[in-house]
């Protein structure tokens, strides 16, 4: 018997009955969840998409643990909040991660750290090229019908470094040593299209030209018709990608940065704001539009101002865009444009949620793979709570008018958002929101002669959703 099976303490707090600690010879699992999820995983055939994709250059004659296999350790470990290699040591023993992973509960271990370091170092360039075009096809594959028109946001997240990794460079403004990764998501559907990982200390624009000309390519080779806008804070508002997005006949509106000229532009603007506001007491937000020229410009464009004017003091923004109907819904222009903080919550999912900050390779390219790791596993879970999401009626969240959500703004759309997230919290849930009501449940794992047994409490608070994901799952058709 070993140590960790004999330990017996006896507690004492109860008073009338002592509390016995002792160790079940039960197979457990603290991470049950993972079980449906993988269940929908092989419907659509994700993980599998994701492996095939890797060059095996292993010699099959030593070769205990496939790529499939590995690829699911890794994904699934980071789905249950265990984003390093070194959690795999004691997940590799456990009985529903050797499930997820194609194995049999009371089969042999999963891949140690040193296996799992040495698959994550072999990755080449073109396994990376490869990675690109499944997460792309993938994207394309969650749509049922072909879209009409996409909406791209891209954006930069800051990555600290954990130790000697290749390429991460102090950053003054951040304050650390790090990486930059880009990432391009989706408004329509929330998924993680593209991500690159570039070094510490570059322009948040730095290929990003070179990204949507392959995004572009990529999508309008299977949708030739579909009208593509790219949003992007004033990072991204630079002369090169307004060039790329006028080339590709994309619509864009990128941030722009307040210079002395725009300052002095809109003082009238904002001078006008004050009053009200002194006037009122109540918040003023006033808007204006002008065609404009920077000195490194071929040419003019257009660029709405907004002046803000409130308790906390003034505000003032820009945009440059080439929408549409911008001169005339200069307003709704600008306020789609802030609809893009929407993406950064992909990215603080991406980031947080996923800890896709835990890029501790050594080398660049091992952590440029743990990237696409960290990508994939997000978006797993996206086409997740897509597909189990409900949709409560309208009086239940409130909206008793002929209003649609999109038209609601201020408070009223932050209200409807909040009550949504409270009437379908999985369909509406963020990776840690997933694991505490889903994936982070115990369960027994038993293996009999003709099927394996996973038995749950009856008393877990949450088990309602486990039923009724895993319902769903099972009804899923990804025809």
């Amino acid at each position: 018997m070993s140590v960790q099976s004999a330990f017996s303490f006896v507690l004492d707090f109860l008073g009338k009955k002592p509390v016995v600690l002792e160790v079940s010879e039960a197979p457990l699992s603290s991470d049950a969840g993972l079980v449906p999820i993988r269940q929908f995983d092989e419907q659509i055939r994700f993980t599998w998409q994701f492996a095939e994709a890797l060059q095996e250059t292993r010699d099959p004659t030593f070769t205990q643990h496939s790529l499939a296999s590995m690829v699911r350790q890794r994904i699934y470990g980071i789905l249950a909040d265990y984003e390093d290699q070194n959690d795999h040591d004691t997940l590799r023993c456990d009985p529903v991660f050797k499930m997820v992973a194609g194995r049999m509960p009371d089969g042999n271990d999963l891949a140690s750290q040193p296996t799992l370091s040495r698959f994550e170092n072999a990755v080449s360039i073109p396994d990376l090229w490869k990675l690109r075009d499944v997460l792309v096809e993938q994207f394309i594959q969650s749509f049922e019908t072909p879209p009409t028109s996409l909406t791209l946001d891209i954006d930069a997240f800051d990555d600290e470094a954990h130790g000697q990794q290749q390429l991460t460079l102090f950053h003054g403004y951040y304050g650390q040593h790090q990486y930059l990764p880009l990432a391009i998501t989706c408004a329509q559907n929330d998924f993680v299209l593209l991500v690159g990982l570039r070094h510490g200390t570059c322009a948040a624009s730095l290929g990003a030209d070179d990204d949507l000309r392959f995004l572009t390519h990529q999508l309008r080779s299977v949708w030739p018709d579909v009208s593509i806008h790219v949003r992007g804070d004033s990072g991204f508002g630079v002369p090169v990608m307004y060039h790329v997005c006028e080339e590709l006949n994309l619509t864009y509106t990128f941030g722009f940065q307040m210079n002395p000229r725009v300052k002095s532009l809109s003082k009238d603007l904002l001078s006008q704001a004050e009053e009200r506001y002194q006037q009122t007491g109540v918040k003023q937000r006033l808007f204006m539009s002008v065609w404009y020229q920077a000195d490194s410009w071929d040419r003019e464009r257009f660029v709405i101002i907004k002046a803000e004017v409130h308790e906390k003091g003034t505000n003032r923004r820009a945009i440059v865009t080439n929408r549409p109907g911008a001169e005339l819904l200069i307003e709704a222009t600008y306020d789609e444009y802030t609809e893009r903080g929407e993406s950064e919550n992909r990215n603080k999912e991406l980031k947080r949620g996923m800890k896709a900050d835990r890029l501790s390779d050594h080398r660049f390219l091992a952590n440029f793979f743990r990237l696409y790791l960290h990508a994939t596993a997000l978006n797993l879970l996206v086409r997740l709570r897509r597909t189990v999401t409900h949709d409560p009626s309208p009086e239940s969240l409130g909206i008793h008018e002929s209003v649609p959500p999109e038209a609601l703004s201020g408070k009223h759309r932050k209200g409807f958002f909040n009550r949504r997230r409270q009437a379908d919290p999985l369909g509406e849930g963020d990776p840690d929101t997933w694991r505490l009501r889903f994936i982070k449940v115990a369960a027994e794992v038993t293996v009999r002669s003709r099927r394996v047994g996973v038995k749950f409490s009856s008393s877990r608070p949450h088990l309602p959703h486990l039923i009724d994901v895993t319902g769903q799952v099972l009804s899923f058709s990804s025809d």
